[in-house]
Parts: C-alpha cells; sequence; structure tokens
C-alpha cells in the first residue's frame, strides 16, 4: 500500500463529529495528495530527461575528466588530450588485457576529444538530473511525515 492510498484512507475515516475540523484535516489531506503527486510528476519527468540524454549517445564512467598534457620534444611542445579515471578502467593500447587510468584522445579537436568532451556534456547533464531526484525524493519523505503543530 503505497502513501496515497494511506492519505485515501485516512480521508475517508475521519470522524464526522466536528465538520470544521473535519473539513480542515480532509484539506490537509487533499494538500498533501497535490503536492506528492506533483512532486513525482517531476521525478517522472527527470528520469524522462536522463533517458532521452543516454539516447543520444555513449556516457564517460563517474570520474573521469578530459585532461590537457604537454609533450616536449627537442625545441617543441605538443599539447595532446585524455580522459582520465579515478581507477584503471580503460584498455591498454599496448596489451588489452591490461587496465589504465587513461584513454588517449589527441590533439584538440580530433574526433576521439570531441566524441569524449560530448560524453562528459552528457554525464554533467545525467548527474545534476540525479541530484534533482535525490532531492525531490527526499521531498516525498517530507510530505509524508509532515505534519503541522497541534
Amino acid at each position: 500500500m503505497g502513501f496515497r492510498e494511506v492519505i485515501a484512507i485516512f480521508i475517508n475515516v475521519l470522524p464526522d463529529n466536528d465538520t470544521v475540523l473535519y473539513m480542515a484535516q480532509k484539506q490537509k489531506a487533499q494538500d498533501k495528495l497535490e503536492r506528492f503527486d506533483r512532486i513525482t510528476a517531476a521525478i517522472a519527468a527527470l528520469e524522462q530527461q536522463k533517458k532521452l540524454i543516454f539516447a543520444q549517445g555513449s556516457v564517460t564512467p563517474k570520474g573521469c575528466v578530459v585532461a590537457r598534457y604537454q609533450v616536449r620534444q627537442k625545441q617543441k611542445v605538443y599539447w595532446y588530450y585524455k580522459l582520465q579515471a579515478q581507477t584503471a578502467i580503460f584498455p591498454k593500447a599496448s596489451d588489452t588485457k591490461a587496465l589504465s587510468k587513461y584513454k588517449h584522445l589527441g590533439k584538440a579537436g580530433s574526433e576521439a576529444h570531441i566524441t569524449a568532451v560530448m560524453q562528459m556534456v552528457r554525464r554533467s547533464q545525467i548527474d545534476e538530473i540525479q541530484r534533482a531526484i535525490d532531492t525531490l525524493e527526499q521531498n516525498l519523505l517530507d510530505v509524508g511525515f509532515d505534519e503541522s503543530p497541534q
């Protein structure tokens, strides 16, 4: 039995002896139901947004960043980019059985570099949406235990 059903039972079981109190309690219960419905609708909309972002393409693993690094050779300096994880998750180019914390992306604007940046953008969007969902789920608990002092 969900929160909505419990509130509906609560509305129907109130005593008939004090009509004013009954109407006030019924209004409070109705207000809780409406707030509950708005929050669950917002969560559903955010979950749908997450699905749309996942459908756009792959997403970097959590904790990854695109990092720029410098290589010096003789009198020249080259700038390259890599996808860097907190733990070794990427297969090494030389040994596919071994894992590395780094995935070489090449020069700025390379296909691998742009792909990684777009994956990072999607990861950031998904993480932010998930934080909002987590907050709204906590808000559902607040609505469920929302009691006015009597």
